[in-house]
């Protein structure tokens, strides 16, 4: 019966398409994007037409629209849990985070359609995901001149979205309702390759499609190898054989390539670097923006269909590296939190470029850099491509957070991560940080004036934990997750986005005349600390002029000192 009705869809839908069922991308011949309510509607009139398609809303968005997730399924089976379990490969594809750039809109409105169609076949083990618009506010927010350098369309939305958060840098810290929603979206699928649909800035070059890929090395050996030496190529090579000769994505602005080109760091607080925290494949397709739109939809258009192609071909493989990466994570012990380009190694790749060129600008008067497109060349170039790890941390056994810290306990569980809380209170010796020196950015940075440069001391200490705190294990597919936020000097962990300031700042103090007669007692029974300051007089002639910083001097070392200020309340169970 299923079979029968999969039919009779598909040929009521054709009967339908054939009698004008086109979007607004192709009405207008390449020249204006949907709108958020016209894509929406396209698809919900795809899920009513079509068996294999499914329309659902999954969480809300800061605009007060629902996010929206569309899965595609040959057999018409919606269950993402039973997909892994047929081994069927999954891909999640999300458009309009900048709703600027609008390409993977309009491109992914026409895949669906010809998928259902049957002008393009959906492999048996291939399922796909979409999310239709993922900045609804921005989406909304529609103008044709915030993107300056952008050709085309006539209208697009605005990069920020209704808190005018960009949303590809909230992955992680999830100031908004849509990255709440992408972390449910993202862990219902736990998709094999996520794609994120994008237009590029910055300088002028013949390709249409560049491409950002997931840094190999963060992936591990086994599967970040695979991709780079396997996986990856077969898309460069399918997307030549559809004539759109792609390049990685271009990491400069004025600069010639001449030096060479370093592959995008991609930290957490991105997409792909989000992805990867969980062993998925993260790609991100960046479309020239000098390039006519339609030219864009259409390269965007062709990628994720060889995308498909390719992961149909390589499903059985993804999915075996996949899972021996998720194995690996549970029992690593050490892991880096930072990553720094390895100028000693590179590969080379063909760059199609434009010669540089100077003239008086018309603006201006002054000279000014332009791209000579009459003056076009193929060169190789170096490509940096290797990454080297640094700041290494090992493992504990547990991680412990006080309850009050309840907004971090809450996005550690929006990621799948196991937590389970003190049934009694407990006085357990556990490692502590000290926060010794960190910088704070002077102007904020996406709502949050980020830590970095973070330095910390180690001290062991035994801690009194109420019923009710957190304790989390560290055995499970999500350590790298929970490394790389719960350590502070990772660069994009909780404690680099604020999430932890309150305990940088004193509570109690004292009055010099007050603690002038307390410090004294304190001295006296403390002979070792009066031997410390005391040689700390010595050592340094200013301090030993500066009542005032002595006095701080004894009452950081005295009982009065409250023991919470600058120390990470995080703590770690070896």
């Amino acid at each position: 019966m299923r079979k029968i009705f999969l039919f009779f869809s598909a040929i009521a839908f054709i009967l339908q398409s054939s009698n004008g069922q086109q979007c607004r991308f192709e009405k207008t011949n390449g020249l204006e994007s949907a709108t958020y309510f016209e894509a929406i509607d396209w698809y919900k009139n795809l899920d009513k037409q079509s068996a294999m398609v499914m329309v659902k809303e999954m969480g809300m968005s800061d605009a007060g629209y629902p996010i929206h997730i569309v899965m595609i399924s040959k057999d018409g089976k919606f269950d993402p849990a039973q997909w892994h379990k047929q081994n069927k490969a999954v891909i999640l594809i999300n458009n309009g985070i900048h709703p600027g750039e609008p390409d993977g809109i309009d491109a992914s409105m026409m895949l669906v359609r010809d998928i259902v169609l049957g002008k393009l076949q959906l492999p048996n083990n291939v399922t796909l995901a979409f999310i239709p618009v993922y900045n609804i506010g921005g989406c909304l927010n529609r103008n044709g001149y915030s993107r300056a350098n952008q050709n085309g369309p006539k209208e697009y939305g605005f990069r920020g979205n209704a808190q005018n958060l960009d949303l590809n840098r909230d992955f992680t810290k999830c100031d908004s309702k849509e990255a709440k929603a992408f972390a449910q979206i993202f862990h219902l699928l736990d998709p094999d390759i996520l794609m994120d649909n994008h237009v590029s800035d910055g300088a002028d070059y013949q390709h249409t499609m560049t491409l950002l890929t997931s840094q190999y090395n963060k992936l591990g050996a086994g599967l970040g190898g695979w991709l780079k030496d396997s996986f990856e190529p077969q898309l460069y090579k399918g997307m030549a054989e559809k004539k759109w000769d792609m390049v990685p994505y271009v990491n400069f602005e004025t600069e010639t390539p001449d030096k060479g080109m370093e592959m995008f760091y991609d930290p957490p607080r991105y997409s792909s670097g989000y992805a990867a925290l969980f062993q998925t494949i993260g790609f991100v397709p960046e479309t020239h923006m000098l390039k006519p739109f339609k030219d864009r939809v259409l390269s965007t258009y062709a990628l994720m269909q060889t995308m498909i192609e390719k992961t149909a071909v390589n499903a059985s493989e993804l999915i075996a590296q996949r899972n021996k990466a998720k194995a690996e994570v549970i029992k690593e012990k050490n892991r880096p939190l930072s990553w720094a380009v390895d100028t000693t190694q590179n590969s080379m790749i063909t760059f199609k470029g434009y010669e540089q060129g100077l003239k008086p600008s018309d603006a201006t008067g002054l000279q000014r850099m332009f791209y000579d497109r009459s003056k076009p060349f193929t060169k190789q170039v170096r490509f940096f491509n290797v990454f080297k790890p640094s700041n290494f941390v090992t493992a504990p056994s547990a991680y412990i957070i006080p309850q009050g810290w309840y907004a971090v306990v809450d996005l550690l569980k929006l990621n799948n991560v196991i937590v389970k809380q003190f049934s009694n209170d407990t006085l357990i010796e556990v490692e502590a940080y000290h926060i010794d020196d960190y910088k704070s950015l002077p102007r904020p940075y996406e709502k949050h004036h980020k830590n970095s440069a973070v330095k910390v001391s180690v001290l062991k200490q035994k801690i009194k934990f109420l019923k009710g705190d957190y304790f989390i294990p560290m055995n499970q597919a999500g350590n790298r997750y929970i490394i790389e936020m719960l350590e502070p000097t990772g660069d994009d962990s909780f404690f680099a986005w604020n999430f932890f300031d309150a305990v940088l700042q004193q509570k109690e103090g004292y009055s010099d005349y007050r603690w002038e007669d307390l410090a004294a007692e304190v001295l006296q029974s403390n002979p070792d600390l009066k031997n410390k300051l005391e040689e700390k007089k010595k050592s340094d002639p200013k301090f030993a002029s500066n009542g005032s910083a002595q006095l701080d001097f004894i009452y950081k070392n005295s009982p009065y000192y409250e023991p919470g200020h600058n120390r990470y309340p995080v703590y770690r169970l070896l």
